[in-house]
């Protein structure tokens, strides 16, 4: 027998059915089955992601993705319940990815998996549609976690980033830093005293690229001239967090 809280309505209004089951240990409600695709740059990655969540009897992975291209290709033939999706990938920002599928595959929830755990970040990726929050090192417990509060309809924030933004909800909601990902990411850089081909040879983007990710993060801010940039950046401790 299904309870009612057990529909999951899509978002025409037709109930979809879900069926809900528990770990072993009887500690944790978890869905029976929940399909998942893993969106991920290095191989080795994604390989152990694709092993740790293959060792779970209510995961089953359909498919996987190393740039944003190989992503629409997978979109094309499954429509996953949840994907995992890191935000720095070799040809698109994570946050525009994230947004793009929120809007195109409404029903595909987000769960961001990332390196980055500023603020600003994790503000961006919320509002651009993502449903989960996990910070690279995790446990896999807490991967689990959050692939199963995403699949009720829920929201989840890794431990490590909630500190970081429950002093200052309203940024969640708020239109906020109009930088990209990859536009902060060039920003940090060059405040760093790195020059254009440094910057691409680290993020393996072109000289060109950078120097568009500069034009556009000044026109986005209203700022004229690198020295200009420089100084927003440090003024808005605007950095690279990787672990």
């Amino acid at each position: 027998m299904i309870r009612d809280d057990q529909l999951d309505p899509l978002v025409d209004g037709t109930p979809r059915w879900r069926e809900w089951g528990h770990t072993r240990d009887g500690e944790r409600h978890r869905p029976a089955h929940v399909t998942v695709v893993v969106v991920e740059d290095h191989h080795l990655v994604r390989e152990g992601l694709r092993l740790v969540l293959g060792s779970t009897a209510w995961i089953d992975v359909v498919g996987e993705a190393g740039t944003a291209a190989e992503l629409w290709s997978v979109l094309e033939r499954v429509q996953p319940d949840v994907m995992l999706l890191d935000l720095t990938l070799p040809d698109g920002d994570g946050v525009e990815i994230a947004r793009r599928v929120a809007t195109r595959y409404p029903l595909i929830r987000i769960v961001v998996l990332t390196m980055h755990r500023d603020a600003e970040t994790v503000r961006q990726a919320l509002t651009a549609g993502a449903a989960g929050y996990v910070v690279k090192g995790a446990y896999s417990g807490e991967l689990f976690d959050a692939i199963a509060s995403v699949a009720e309809g829920k929201r989840y924030l890794h431990s490590n980033v909630v500190d970081a933004v429950v002093g200052d909800p309203a940024r969640i909601v708020a239109a906020g830093n109009p930088l990209t990902l990859r536009e902060r990411e060039v920003l940090s850089m060059l405040a760093s005293g790195q020059r254009a081909a440094a910057i691409a040879d680290a993020l393996s983007i072109s000289p060109f690229t950078v120097r568009r990710h500069i034009a556009n993060a000044g026109s986005k801010l209203g700022v004229r001239g690198i020295p200009a940039l420089i100084l927003y950046a440090v003024r808005h401790g605007i950095g690279r967090n990787a672990e």
